[in-house]
Order: structure tokens, then sequence, then C-alpha cells
């Protein structure tokens, strides 16, 4: 049980250097073995890629694999192009290639046996009834024995190999922070790097602008949402990354408490010498009363001409959109509304007032003037609001805030850069150590820097693109427009496929003032400062089809996801309908019934292979439970699970 698992890399190597040899390889070894059959993942990876190639008619050689490889993003990691030339110059001759594929497949076999070993330990361990065990046992070792291939797996659409959040192309300052904090609270990377750009989009948001070319300028305000369900420390993080924003508030409040009191004595001495000049030129006489008013008029005008300052507040929770409106009439156009739950989508779908009221949000995203009239106040007027939003929500919100009036339909959900990290709940390490003195300083000092050193702009600052960047910003926008075209990888989420460049421009803003804290406005933004933007924008853009299949998708698949969470976790190669029940039934699966149609569509998918047939015992009584045996690749942590793009387009 402690032996390397049964493989022979130089045989598996050998086939798929006599496929790039020989492209009728691939015609004759397809139907006989699968990408699973290989041990290194690499390898299955490409024998899986070449098969597809042949399905589809395409050439097959080292040339063509390459530049397929490169378009899905898995060259590298496979080992690069060169490694193909490699795999070619280890082929003896292309003859033997059928008894190489004999290794690999007899490998495979011996591997399924010893995984079957492991499968009968388990199970005696857990108490599993010995008849149930034999059962199972023997259809695992009949599909051994005959080879039974598993076909490529049909995604579902779901999260399971969602890209990580990529911290490491923050600045240093910031990423230190995010992986200590991840480390410390023992959640994805993914939470603490999603609110620290909430937070540097609170420090910098309505302050600065990334002029493109032309008229095209990009505020550096995002919306963030994350998705996570409860317990998994989501409060503890926002703490840790939103912190030294509100410390960063108070030092703003403290430094404007005096100009605020100078202001209200310089008001009310003001509106005495006002008072005092009306009265006398009212009771002046006649002679003298166009004096007197002339001065009483430029003693008014005086008077209101004192504007005395509000407090500073960076940071609001849960707020009505009527209440966002009035702080960013307040603050200046800046205000950030950042809370570990999702009540504030609730609250602008009208909880509280009966009607959606979204223009404040859509607004204050696009820089787009602002202006409210109501009976009983002062109209409130912003020139350019800059909201930023940074939320975590759980899993359920994600999916009502899809059916709430006019999110879709208006644009709020286009405006969103999502992220469905993985729950590590149930996996965390106890005893992390916490985050460095030194690191967690330096965060709060440099993220108060930048709020200090934008704080006074009134119009925003212009940041400007090198030629090179910009030139780097059209060619994100080449190859985006394609997938937004009917049939396009991103056609059925063509509305926030179309600000997705300028998603990308806005992160590149942000990771640009934090490198250059003092002066960042007067430093234009670089191709390099676009190119690490532009890889949060591929993490952002598959979460986001992820989301939107999520908020679309029918009960039965939600279950399957469920029940392919729970399949992973316990890293099950097999198990009966009846152990699944047991250990998932819920208000969500409350009846052994409501297993059926989650079941069916992971076997429809190929996740799933039912190996027997439930019979009533003869004397009466309950039937046997239904034993499924698992896709390898269920297991395989760099699976070439193409979940995002082949996507249900229902959302």
């Amino acid at each position: 049980m402690t032996r390397p698992p049964a493989h022979d890399h130089a045989a598996e190597q050998a086939v798929i250097g006599a496929a790039l040899l020989n492209p009728s390889v691939v015609a004759d070894l397809a139907p006989t073995l699968a990408p699973a059959d290989f041990h290194r993942p690499a390898h299955g990876r490409l024998w899986e890629t070449l098969c597809a190639m042949h399905a589809a008619s395409e050439p097959v050689d080292p040339i063509a694999l390459a530049a397929r490889l490169a378009t899905t993003g898995d060259l590298a990691k496979v080992g690069g192009a060169p490694y193909l030339h490699t795999l070619i110059a280890a082929v003896p001759t292309t003859a033997n290639a059928g008894h190489y594929a004999r290794i690999v497949a007899d490998h495979a076999r011996r591997r399924q046996v010893a995984d079957l070993g492991v499968y009968f330990a388990e199970k005696a361990d857990q108490g599993t009834d010995v008849a149930d065990i034999l059962a199972t046992g023997r259809a695992m070792l009949d599909h051994a024995a005959t080879g039974t291939q598993w076909a490529p797996l049909i995604p579902l659409g779901d999260r399971r190999h969602l890209p990580e959040f990529p911290a490491y192309v923050l600045p240093k300052w910031v990423a230190e922070h995010v992986y200590a904090v991840a480390e410390f609270t023992q959640t994805p990377v993914d939470l603490a790097g999603c609110i620290a750009l909430a937070a540097l989009s609170t420090a910098a948001g309505g302050r600065a602008e990334v002029e493109v070319r032309g008229s095209w300028r990009e505020p550096t305000n995002l919306f963030t949402v994350v998705v996570l369900p409860p317990g998994s420390r989501k409060s503890a993080v926002f703490a840790a990354m939103t912190g030294p924003l509100l410390a960063a508030e108070k030092a703003l409040v403290e430094r404007t408490k005096p100009a605020i009191v100078e202001a209200e004595l310089a008001a009310r001495v003001a509106g005495k010498t006002a008072e005092k000049a009306a009265i006398a030129a009212a009771n002046a006489d006649t002679s003298g009363r166009d004096t007197l008013l002339a001065e009483a008029t430029a003693a008014a005008m005086n008077a209101d001409a004192v504007t005395v300052p509000v407090l500073p507040q960076l940071v609001a929770d849960d707020v009505t959109s009527e209440e966002a409106a009035s702080l960013l009439a307040e603050q200046g156009g800046r205000l950030a509304v950042l809370s570990p739950e999702g009540g504030v989508f609730a609250t602008i779908a009208g909880r509280y007032s009966g009607t959606p009221n979204l223009e404040v949000f859509l607004k204050g995203h696009a820089g787009d003037m602002l202006r409210v009239n109501r009976r009983s106040r002062a109209p409130e007027h912003v020139e350019h609001p800059a909201l930023t939003l940074g939320l975590a929500v759980q899993p359920d919100v994600l999916r009502d805030i899809a059916d709430m009036p006019g999110f879709r339909g208006k644009g709020l959900l286009a405006r969103i850069l999502f992220s469905l990290p993985e729950n590590t709940v149930g996996r965390r390490k106890i005893g992390a150590d916490p985050v460095p003195e030194p690191i967690a300083t330096a965060y709060a000092a440099n993220l108060g820097t930048l709020v200090a050193t934008l704080a006074e702009w009134t119009d925003p600052a212009v940041l400007p693109l090198t030629p090179e960047a910009n030139e780097r910003v059209l060619d994100i926008e080449r190859a985006v427009e394609p997938r937004l075209a009917p049939g396009g990888a991103w056609g059925h989420v063509v509305d926030w496929g179309s600000k997705y460049t300028g998603a990308v421009v806005r992160l590149a803003g942000l990771i640009h003032l934090a490198e250059h804290l003092r002066d960042g406005w007067g430093k234009p933004v670089t191709a390099e400062t676009v190119e690490r933007a532009a890889l949060l924008g591929e993490y952002f853009a598959a979460h986001a089809l992820a989301a939107f299949n999520d908020m679309g998708a029918d009960k039965a698949s939600r279950n399957a996801r469920h029940i392919l969470a729970w399949i992973e976790r316990t890293g099950s190669t097999s198990f009966t309908k009846r152990d699944a029940f047991r250990a998932l039934k819920s208000a969500q699966l409350p009846t052994a019934g409501d297993f059926d149609g989650p079941l069916a569509a992971l076997e429809a998918h190929g996740y799933l292979r039912q190996i027997d047939t439930p019979e009533r015992p003869r004397s009466g009584g309950r039937p046997s439970s239904p034993t499924y045996l698992v896709h390898p690749d269920v297991h395989r942590q760099d699976a070439p699970v193409h979940a995002l793009s082949n996507a249900p387009r229902s959302a």
C-alpha cells in the first residue's frame, strides 16, 4: 500500500511521441486508451488534446498541438513546446505504438486494482456492510479486468476548477498581507485578495481616473463580491483587510475637526454680521438705505459662502440607496459599502421601500452625474460619484440576486467582479501562524498613506497610459470582441463582458497607485502594470462565467454540484445512494428520491457510473441501494475539465 502506483512514464512518452510522428496512431488507439490511463497528469492532458484534435479533423503535429495548448492556457502546464520534442525523441519506432499503449493500459488496470485494496480497507474501517463492500468490489474488479474506459467529463459548469486569486500581481505590501491573512484565518486567498482590491478602491476611488485614449476615462472604483458559505470566517478577513481604512478615516476626522470648529465659528460670526447689517438697512432712512442694503447683501453672501466641512466617512455598511446618495454628496463623491454580508442587495432591491432603486449604484460605478431632488431637503448633486462595493455573500444570495428586479436588466450584475473560491471549511489547519507584525504594519501604513495622499483631491487625478500600455489594452479589446458575438464564449454574458476591458483598466489604475503611493498621479501607467491587471481580469472572467451559470442553474444541477463537492471532499472512489443520502440529507435534499435527479445528472455528464441494478429481495423488504463508481478525473487536481468555456448559456 506504500509502494508507488504502477506506471511506466517512458511508455507514456512513447505513445504520445508516436502520435505526434504518425497521426494515424491517435485514430488507432483513441477507442481503447483513455486520458485517465496515463499516470502523469500532463500526459493525460496531452492525450486528451490529441484525441480532441483528431475528432475535429485538425492536423496532429507538434506545431498544431503547441498552438492548441497555448490557446487553452495549458502549454506551460505540460512542460512547454520543448517537451513535445522530448516526447518525439523518446520514440524508438512508431510501429510499436500499440505495444506501448498496452503497457500504459496494463499499469492503469493495476492502479485500479490497488485502488480497490484501499477501498476495501477504508470501507471496512468505516463499518460499511460487508455485503455492500463485496458487491461493489466485484463490480470494480470487473471494470478493471475488462478495461472499461471512462469517457471525458462533460462539465456541469461548476466552480471546482476555477483559478485561484493571483495575489502575486499586487504590489508587494498588499500581496504579503493577503497571503498572511489567508494563512492565519485559513481562508481562500481569493477572499482577502478581493477585499484588498475593495480597500484600494476605497482609498483611491473618486480621486483618480485612468485616461485610456480620447475621451475614454475609467474611474478607479470597483464592485467586488465574494461567494462563500456560512462559517467561512468572512468577518475576520474583512476586519483584517479593512481595519486600516477605518483607522485612516479616524485620522481624517481628527485632521478635519479643527477646520470644522473654525468654519462653524466663522459661519456664526458672518451670520451675526449679516443679521446686524440687515437690521441696519431696515431701520435706515431713505437717503442712506441703498448703501446699507448693499452692505447687508454683501454680508449675507459672505455668510452663505462659509462652508462647514462634514466629518469624513470612507466606509458604510448596510445603507439604503437614498442614504448612499446623501453620503456621496456629503463626501465629495467618494464612498465605499463594505460588508461581510449581502444584505445591501435586498435593501437596494426594495426591502424597506418596496421599490428597487439601483440608480445610485449604477451611476456610482460609472461615474455619471448624480442629482437627487427631494421635497424635504435641498437638492443633492455629485458631478463624478465613485462608489465602491466590497461584499462577501452566501451562495443562496448569489442565486437570489439574479431574480431581483432590474439587477440583470439594468446592468448592476454586469458591473460586479465575482469571486467563487473553494470553501476551506473542514480542511483548515489548526493553530496557523498569525499575521507577522511587520507585514500588518506596512499594510496599514501604506493604505493610510494612499488615503491621505488623495484625500484633498477634488477633481480626479488623471493617470495616462504609456503607448505600450495603450497597445496592450487594444490587444485585450481585440481578444474580447469575438467572445461577445452570438455563439461566442461570452455571448450569454455580453453585458458583463462588454465592461471587461474597462474593469482591467481600473485594476491597472489601482495597482499603479498602490505601487506609487505618494506620486502615482504624476506617472503614466505602464504596460507591465496593465499586464498584471490582465491576469486579474482573466481570474475574474472565469469566476464571472461560473457565477452567472450558478445564478441560472436549475435545482437538479445545483444539487448535483452539492453531491460532487461531497465526493471530492471525502475522496470517494465509489459509494451507494444510501451513503450519499445519509451524508447529505438536509432541507435541500430531504428524501432519498430527491437524489435521483442529481445522481442522474452526474451520470449523464460522466462523473459517475452505476455498476449495479437494485433488486428487491425475494422475501420482500427494502431493495439494495444502487452503487456508483466515480470518474478518476474527479480527484485529479489538474483534471482538464473546461467547465467555464462550455458552461450553459441559459443565464
